[in-house]
Order: structure tokens, then sequence, then C-alpha cells
């Protein structure tokens, strides 16, 4: 599920389609129900039923969605031990589903948004940063042959044979380059990867993972070059519109435990506080099978809350139960703050996962939390 959806409660000024300066004012946020629900505009592709999908073709772009994003996350060590993680996604967003010819360069109905962060987890310390861009001039866009997805220097790409992925990003006082190297297939989500959100047809998204994908490459803080490995997870989504009038927002774990399964939920929230009949993921085994995983599969309590200098709480530890295999895990958040202070807030950041009975530690992975 992830921030992506928090893509679509940006409302987006339409000078951001006809101004003619390079780098356009950033959107206003607005309420996440009331942007995630109703009904969109009628020339929008909806996912309605499940689809065929088709790799590599289905890494590149779907236009004809209103909302699109490719989303990593991942967990980095360097030899002697330090720790981090990272976070890079680009968002599509369509500004309209059809817009006539236009004699000026700069004219697109998409909008491309930029989000990047890395935590130094010795040092408790999470930077991000935020960018924006038409889909014009070259300035942003995707293209599936070769893979190439960026916004200005920002990109993720497969070049060569497609089989190795690449993700480079720089900031003002960080920057990362990594090789990645899917090690398992694509996992789709919910339905054959059709994810139902809310109870309306419609409501939903094409979803699929690459769980696991191996990584090594560089990263810089405060001008000290450092090489890196660690276990990238990557999230593919598009869609049109997503929640219910009666959904709050969602909790979204991706795990990646020692022993080679690889574990993805969502705990949709409703108005209430309760999680909502919606809530799914899946659970994909070292020898590439793959469980779904239903709202009563996975019990969630939250057990430990980091509140934000604006005054917002949110739920940075977990106890988790796993169904029917009776698994209880801890889990608890790297560094409290890990707030992404973007145009839209939402916390995301770099999580432990331990045996709730024993301690032991049983992987790593990543937390968002979204409409708090």
């Amino acid at each position: 599920m992830r921030l992506r959806n928090l893509l679509v409660l940006i409302v987006l000024p339409a000078a951001l389609v006809t101004a003619c300066a390079p780098d356009p004012e950033p959107p206003q946020a607005t309420r996440l129900g009331a942007a995630l629900g109703g009904e969109p505009d009628a020339g929008y592709a909806r996912a309605i039923t499940p689809r065929e999908f088709h790799f590599p073709a289905d890494h590149g772009a779907h236009p004809e969605f209103r909302n699109e994003w490719w989303y990593l996350t991942g967990n980095l060590a360097t030899q002697d031990g330090r720790r981090f993680g990272y976070q890079f996604t680009l968002f599509r967003i369509a500004l309209s589903p059809d817009m006539p010819p236009r004699d000026s360069a700069w004219a697109s109905r998409q909008v491309w948004m930029g989000h990047a962060a890395v935590t130094d987890i010795g040092n408790r310390r999470h930077r991000s940063d935020e960018r924006f861009a038409r889909g014009a001039l070259g300035l942003a866009g995707a293209e599936a042959a070769p893979l190439r997805i960026w916004l200005e220097d920002w990109q993720l790409s497969a070049p060569g044979d497609g089989r190795s992925w690449q993700v480079e990003f720089a900031s003002e006082d960080f920057a990362l380059q990594l090789d990645l190297d899917p090690i398992k297939p694509p996992v789709l989500q919910g339905d054959r990867g059709l994810s139902q959100k809310s109870a309306s047809p419609g409501n939903a998204s094409y979803y699929y993972s690459l769980p696991r994908l191996v990584s090594s490459g560089r990263l810089t803080l405060g001008g000290e070059t450092l090489p890196v490995t660690g276990l990238s997870w990557l999230d593919r989504e598009w869609s049109t519109s997503a929640l219910g009038p009666d959904q709050a927002g969602w909790d979204w774990f991706a795990i990646q435990l020692e022993d080679g399964r690889d574990l993805m939920y969502y705990q949709l929230r409703r108005n209430d506080g309760s999680a909502d009949p919606h809530s799914g993921g899946s659970l994909s085994g070292a020898d590439g099978s793959l469980r779904r995983l239903r709202v009563d599969d996975v019990a969630l309590t939250a057990t430990e809350w980091w509140t934000s200098p604006e005054g917002s709480r949110y739920p940075i530890g977990w106890d988790l139960a796993l169904a029917p295999t009776g698994e209880r895990w801890r889990i608890q958040a790297a560094v409290e703050d890990q707030l992404m202070a973007m145009t839209v807030r939402y916390w995301e950041g770099a999580i432990e996962v331990v045996d709730a009975a024993t301690g032991a530690l049983l992987g790593r992975g990543y937390l968002e939390l979204a409409g708090y």
C-alpha cells in the first residue's frame, strides 16, 4: 500500500501544467480520505479485475491510471558494521485523463514527485529530500525498454540485459548509488496482483513486489563515501482510487527475515482506529512458495509511540502474531524520528524484527505509517 497512495492526496494545481517556470511550486496537501476516496474522472482506467502481468513491460509506466509509483526501501551496512536505511520513491501523477495537443514544449498532463531519505542508524539521524518536475522536456519520465524511470538526475534503471537494476540519487548532504540484483521473481500481491483497498469496485490497485534485491554500492554522507551492502525491497503500484470514506490511513510492513522469508502486510485503519477487513499482504518463502495473508492471519498491537514536533503520534513499536504458525515477533524502529516532513507528512523508516520470546534477531525491514 505505502505512501504511494498518499500521492493521490496531493492537489496539483493546473499551473504545474501551463506555467513556463522550470521549477514548479510544490503542491498543497489535503485530507487523506477525501483524496483517496470518491469517484475519479471517468477518463481514467481503474483496477477492477485481475490482469495478466508482463515483465519487463510492467516495470514501466501505466499512464492510463491516475497515480503510479516505484518504491525502494532497504537496509545497508558497511564492512565494519555501521548500519543505514534508505528510501527512494518516484511518483507519477496524472493531472487529467487526457489533454489536447499544445504548442508549448512544457505541456504535459504528468507531474512527477521524488522522495529520497537515508537513516544513519548509529548516529540516530534521518535525512530526506523531495523534488518535483513535469513529465516534459526530458525532466522526468519512464521508459520500459531499456528500463529507466527518472526525475532529473534521480533514477532507477535496468541497463544492459535488464536482469540487474541500479538506483542513484544525490541531495545536498547525502547520495546513494546501488546495484540491485533480484533473487526472487515478482510477487503479485492481493488477488493475482489486484489489491482491493475498500468495498467499492475500483478502489484498488495493481500491485507487485520484488521483495529481495541483493544490494551493493556507495553511500555518501557529509562528504564521506562508504562501501555498503545489504538487501532492498521494490514495490510497484498503479491505481486511480483506493480508500473509502470510512478509512483513515494504513500501517505498512515490509520484512526480510534471515531464514529467507519475506513478509509484506498493510493494516488499513478505519476512522475509529480499528483494522479494516480489506487489510492484507503476503508471505513468500525462500523456496518460492507464496501465501496470501488476510486480516485474520496477522494480529498487530502497537507497543510504543513517537510524537513528532507538530504533535502527531506515530506507533513505532509493534507486536505481531502470525497465524496459524503461532509465531510472535517484536518490531522496533531502528531510529525513533524517521519522519518524512515532505509536502505530505508520513513516517517511513528502518525497523528490526526480533523473536518476542527470546529476543533473537529475526530480520530487518521498513515500516510506513500514513494518515496520523
